[in-house]
């Protein structure tokens, strides 16, 4: 592989990740910021740095094109420079809202390379199988029977979460159901794409605030589960399967494999995932809200 793309809180974390992924120095690579990082209220329009580090070509060759646009692309000294700058803007105003928190991009197998697709395919479907993959496994989301759910449709966290919609713009329909332990709301509608965000990240924040109003001056805590088109279940056979790949990865490479940075919820389904594995194992490093899960052999 001669380059790599990472997501990092900062352009020095992301090229470091990506540095570690290739086995290379800074001298003999090239680094391109492709998406400077930003914070949000709450994760709500923040994002990380993005980078490629790209292994240097012998002079005389001609280098491949890259599939960025020149006017996007940002030298990592004035990338750098301007992390530095905003770090200091945000300390002296007292920014204090939640950092982003997103995972690493999955990537998608070029449609050129069919036979090492389905070559890729066999090691998950095959030998590894039964050994790797469970047949039945509980969700990591624990759920009440349906039938000890009631309905609720006069409640602070639908009143909650409908003001907020409309606040945002946005139009979509807010349906809960509530069980001893937790209260189960439901976003539908055209916009509840945008509700969920990148990654789930927005609709993330709007569970926390929801948590907020809900558990307000409250003894007992309610837990509160806020999904949109099923996203949530969705989410976590996403998360199932890159745990498979990125562990095949780990054994054929003898080397760990750091992910980007995740909440507690997508680091658990990586955790419980892999947990049988038999020849990886998992740990978290790092402090919320980086705190991100590493894959290394046994």
């Amino acid at each position: 592989m001669d380059y790599s793309e990472k997501w990092g809180r900062d352009t020095d974390e992301a090229v470091r990740l990506a540095l570690d992924d290739l086995g290379l120095t800074i001298d003999q690579v090239e680094v391109t910021v492709l998406e400077e990082p930003s914070r949000g209220f709450f994760g709500i329009g923040s994002k990380l740095a993005k980078v490629r580090v790209e292994k240097k070509k012998p002079p005389k060759k001609e280098e491949a094109h890259k599939q960025t646009r020149p006017d996007l692309v940002i030298p990592i000294e004035e990338a750098r420079a301007r992390d530095a700058a905003n770090r200091e803007k945000q300390a002296a105003e007292g920014i204090s809202a939640e950092e982003p928190r997103e995972t690493r991009r999955e990537k998608r197998p070029r449609n050129g390379n069919k036979r090492n697709n389905r070559k890729e395919h066999s090691d998950h479907t095959g030998s590894h199988a039964k050994s790797e993959v469970p047949e039945v496994r509980e969700p990591i989301i624990p759920t009440e029977p349906e039938e000890d759910l009631k309905v609720i449709e006069d409640h602070p966290s639908i009143n909650f979460l409908k003001d907020l919609i409309k606040e945002m713009g946005l139009e979509a329909d807010v349906t809960g159901k509530m069980g001893e332990e937790a209260i189960y709301l439901n976003i539908q509608g055209k916009d509840s794409g945008t509700i969920i965000g990148k990654r789930g990240q927005t609709l993330d924040a709007v569970q926390y605030l929801t948590s907020l109003v809900v558990n307000k001056d409250q003894s007992k805590y309610t837990r509160v589960v806020v999904d949109a088109e099923n996203y949530r279940a969705k989410r976590e056979r996403t998360l199932e399967a890159l745990s498979y790949r990125l562990a095949n990865k780990v054994v054929k490479s003898r080397r760990p494999v750091r992910l980007e940075p995740m909440n507690p919820y997508e680091r658990k389904v990586i955790h419980a995932t892999l947990q049988s594995h038999p020849k990886v194992t998992t740990r978290s490093e790092g402090e919320d809200p980086y705190r991100r899960v590493v894959i290394e052999l046994k």
